[in-house]
């Protein structure tokens, strides 16, 4: 068994790395920002192999103290468990020489540009897109295209910096550093944004796992809207896995097998998350797709559906152990779909007593009593609901009265 070098941000306290990785912790070495193992140095010093804790995880001196612990270690595989930390951990792979996914590999599923240039370059439909250096980029693409346009970071996740133009004004408040909702710390800086035309059509995900720039297995699932829209109105955002027999099923399947297809390959094996609209002629859309699992409700849902975790899958996939699921799951068994609902603004009363609606099991994640200023990020909730049913149809009514009845029923005050 190879020893392994893994970019972790997340907290032990919330992602607990050495129960997912059961005995192979003893092969890892953590490299983490300093606060996510406080309170947990006896996890780390009892299951892992070593750690690096860096005080600034994002800054160049992280990397480089990642490659000295891997050259001390004497690591084989060098592994990563969020999206920001997929193109170093690529970086880090060609500089020891050591197999996984690279960095032209690592770049298309990144940056949103390179993407969606590969995509396109495939024959398969993408919005109008362009990158955007300066000013002029905008205007010549806003010119071109007209209104609605979405400004986006090429990196970005979450739909966080990202800006819906619909008019003029629109136009200049984003121009305006000091009226951009994504504030000082998303500057202007040439490779780093896009424009992109608005798509209006519904809105769907799937989600797997890949190796060799091919499919291992995935199903499809609609949202009930986009990210963006969620984290602009805070409305409750949710997602429904398809039927087997939606006719969207194989569509969205074969998509997005074809936009992997379609991408620089790694022989790694990882989890992915791709986002895509179905317009009027039938034609799936691509948004963007991540090597990742995606975020939320979404790998518990696979989960609950399949019998795979598909973050903690990818993340033993990479450290080298074999998968769980080796073939396509004919159909979800249940059919599962959840929602998660925004905190508003006042002090937080939830509603009395368990949810009534059948297959439904809420969590709450704000305390009673606790004052909240409304969203600030997309995946933020007060609460989420995960609803199983004997099929997609069913499970879509209890979604929707489970909803209903939260909002009947919870309180801001």
């Amino acid at each position: 068994m190879h020893k392994v070098l893994l970019f972790s941000r997340r907290s032990l306290g919330k992602r607990p790395l050495q129960e997912w990785l059961g005995a192979t912790a003893g092969n890892v070495v953590l490299v983490t920002p300093r606060p996510a193992v406080e309170g947990s140095e006896d996890v780390v010093e009892q299951h892992f192999l070593g750690h690096e804790p860096v005080d600034s995880y994002d800054s160049w001196a992280a990397d480089r103290a990642a490659e000295a612990a891997a050259r001390s270690f004497g690591v084989g595989l060098v592994a990563s468990t969020s999206e920001d930390d997929v193109i170093r951990a690529a970086r880090l792979r060609e500089r020891l020489g050591l197999p996984g996914q690279h960095t032209a590999s690592a770049l298309a599923y990144r940056d949103k540009a390179v993407m969606k240039r590969h995509a396109r370059d495939a024959g398969l439909a993408v919005p109008a897109f362009a990158p955007v250096d300066d000013p002029m980029d905008l205007l010549d693409f806003i010119d071109a295209h007209g209104y609605p346009v979405v400004v986006k970071p090429r990196f970005g996740a979450g739909a966080e910096g990202v800006a819906m133009l619909h008019s003029e004004e629109d136009l200049d408040a984003f121009l305006d550093p000091g009226a951009r909702r994504a504030g000082p710390e998303t500057p202007f800086l040439p490779g780093r944004w896009m424009a992109e035309a608005f798509v209006r059509a519904p809105f769907f995900h799937v989600d797997g796992i890949m190796r060799d720039g091919a499919v291992v297995h995935c199903w499809p699932s609609r949202y009930s809207g986009g990210i963006a829209e969620h984290l602009k109105d805070a409305t409750g955002f949710s997602s429904t896995l398809l039927a087997p027999d939606d006719e969207r099923t194989p569509l969205l399947t074969e998509f997005a097998a074809a936009v992997i297809a379609a991408l620089p390959g790694s022989e790694q094996t990882t989890a992915f998350h791709l986002e895509a609209w179905i317009g009027d002629d039938g034609r799936p859309v691509l948004c963007e797709i991540a090597c990742r699992a995606g975020g939320v409700l979404i790998a518990d849902a696979y989960e609950r559906a399949f019998g795979v975790h598909l973050a903690k899958e990818g993340l033993r996939a990479q450290c080298g152990l074999p998968l769980t699921l080796t073939e396509q799951p004919a159909a979800p068994a249940p059919a599962v779909a959840w929602a998660i609902f925004p905190p508003g603004k006042g002090v937080f009363a939830p509603p009395a007593g368990p949810c009534p609606v059948p297959g439904a099991e809420l969590t709450l994640h704000l305390a009673p009593g606790t004052r909240s200023e409304g969203l600030q990020y997309a995946g933020e909730a007060a609460a989420a609901v995960m609803v199983t049913a004997d099929t997609a149809d069913e499970a879509g009514r209890r979604l929707n009265d489970a909803t209903q009845w939260w909002t009947l029923n919870a309180r801001w005050t």
